[in-house]
């Protein structure tokens, strides 16, 4: 079920000259595409260094970690900004606009391209390994893309836009299987809103539907996106996040609320789970966890430079093993290092430093 123990989310810190790129407006996409994949190439070489063996690109190609959509249909107004009250550890909540991940549907959705079939290609090439790509879930973009006295004119409802990305996402997965790619990560913070009550009320206060059936829907697209396409050989998974923009969070609370039905109902083989820090909860909930499918525990933050002890991270695993077999469990950090093309706030070494510390717990815990 699980054939990698070390594993990582996916997304890695963009480096200088990559950043510098991105915001020059005289560098042109061929000059551009240069730039990444110099950059790329780096980053795989210094996975194999890690002791990675599931490859990624960084997502060095995208502005943030759900841009390949964005960039891939039309219909979204792109001055749009998102308001999301951030957190971070010692700090007070603050607003922040992320742009690079924003936009309001304002058209019927239309594909213009493929989402990921040039970041699979290079990826094939060069990596000299399993590849894992990212994809971000269906029910991202109606959450903040739908937006009121902009939206309606294109779809009436959130449901309605929900309903058009599906086969948008079910297509390219579908293509990814046939590529060859073994392992692709479904990106899913939206399931957050369903563990914090201030996001639960959000839902029905702001969004106008009630969070059961929320949920229930949200289940039904993901795996609408999956039906019919797991195979031998290929894992799908889902990463359940709580925010990740610069080393902060916007969503708190353990899986208790919807460990039952999600771990249950929904059709993937793998979940990555974060559980680096106590707004996580217990381990409890992972009960619910069917004997067919696996669990990544997130143990080693993404957002903060400290080195976790050795100790704790093999006594933690030891204690979700009570409630998951220990072969049917894997380890990764709890998020990406740049959901957002700023990234958290570690330099690039101590990035690799968190990611050889993976490879190390589990040759430990899993030889």
């Amino acid at each position: 079920m699980i054939r990698h123990r070390a594993d990582h989310v996916g997304s890695l810190l963009r480096p200088a000259e990559l950043q510098r790129a991105r915001g020059d407006a005289a560098v042109t996409p061929d000059q551009l595409a240069a730039i990444e994949d110099r950059a790329i190439l780096d980053a795989l070489a210094r996975q194999k260094d890690a002791g990675l063996e599931i490859f990624t690109d960084g997502e060095f190609r995208r502005a943030g970690f759900m841009s390949d959509f964005n960039d891939s249909v039309e219909g979204l107004d792109r001055k749009g900004e998102v308001a999301r009250a951030w957190k971070s550890s010692g700090t007070a909540a603050v607003s922040a606009g992320v742009v690079s991940i924003a936009g309001a549907v304002v058209q019927k959705i239309r594909q213009t391209k493929r989402l990921a079939s040039h970041e699979a290609a290079f990826l094939k090439h060069h990596s000299g390994g399993d590849i894992k790509i990212t994809l971000p879930t269906a029910n991202q973009f109606p959450a903040i893309a739908w937006k009121k006295g902009m939206s309606e004119q294109a779809y009436p409802t959130r449901s309605d836009f929900l309903w058009d990305i599906v086969p948008i996402i079910r297509a390219e997965v579908a293509a990814l299987v046939e590529d060859g790619i073994r392992y692709i990560q479904i990106d899913a913070p939206r399931y957050s809103y369903y563990i914090d009550q201030k996001w639960r009320g959000y839902v029905k206060d702001e969004m106008g539907m009630d969070p059961a059936e929320a949920l229930d829907e949200a289940i039904r697209a993901d795996n609408a996106c999956i039906e019919g396409l797991r195979r031998a050989g290929v894992t799908i998974a889902i990463h359940l996040c709580r925010g990740n923009h610069r080393s902060r969070w916007y969503a708190e609370g353990g899986y208790d609320p919807i460990a039952e039905k999600l771990f249950n109902e929904l059709n993937v083989d793998l979940f990555l789970l974060e559980y680096e820090s106590e707004r996580a909860g217990g381990f409890e909930p992972l009960r619910f966890v069917p004997r067919n499918k696996g669990v990544v525990l997130g143990l080693i933050s993404s957002k903060v430079a400290t080195l976790e002890s050795p100790d704790q991270l093999r006594r933690r695993i030891e204690e979700a093993s009570k409630y998951v077999p220990i072969e049917s469990l894997a380890l990764s950090p709890q998020c990406g290092f740049a959901s957002s093309m700023e990234g958290n706030l570690l330099t690039e070494e101590e990035q690799w430093a968190k990611l050889r510390l993976v490879v190390e717990i589990a040759r430990q815990v899993w030889r």
